[in-house]
């Protein structure tokens, strides 16, 4: 079993930045892939970023250049780093766990608006 908790969201301005972290407890494999995926209202959730175990990174288009993930196996945590950050930026944000099995976070809400 994996235990994911996030931290870090809340309300920004537009063009703003947010740090979220998580942090994965349990029988944890540093082979094991992780993301950030989000879902807004009334859509269905997407991926934004993951990265792999070799730190292999991969992005959504719509937040390339803007966002970065990234992971410590020491601390058995993933961030992502969110700046310039946009009112459709607005979701629900969760963290994704995957080796043999997917495991999700409880979601942090991430507002922007003015």
């Amino acid at each position: 079993q994996v235990q994911l908790v996030e931290f870090g969201g809340g309300l920004v301005q537009p063009g703003g930045s947010l740090r979220l972290s998580c942090a994965a407890s349990g029988s944890i494999s540093s082979a094991a892939a992780m993301a950030w995926y989000r879902q807004a209202p009334g859509k269905q959730r997407e991926l934004v970023a993951a990265i792999r175990s070799g730190g292999i990174t991969n992005y959504a288009d719509s937040v390339k250049g803007r966002f970065t993930i990234s992971r410590s196996n020491d601390k058995n945590t993933v961030d992502l780093q969110m700046n310039s950050l946009k009112p459709e930026d607005t979701a629900v944000y969760y963290c994704y766990y995957k080796f043999m099995y997917e495991y999700w976070g409880q979601g942090t809400q991430v507002t922007v608006s003015s």
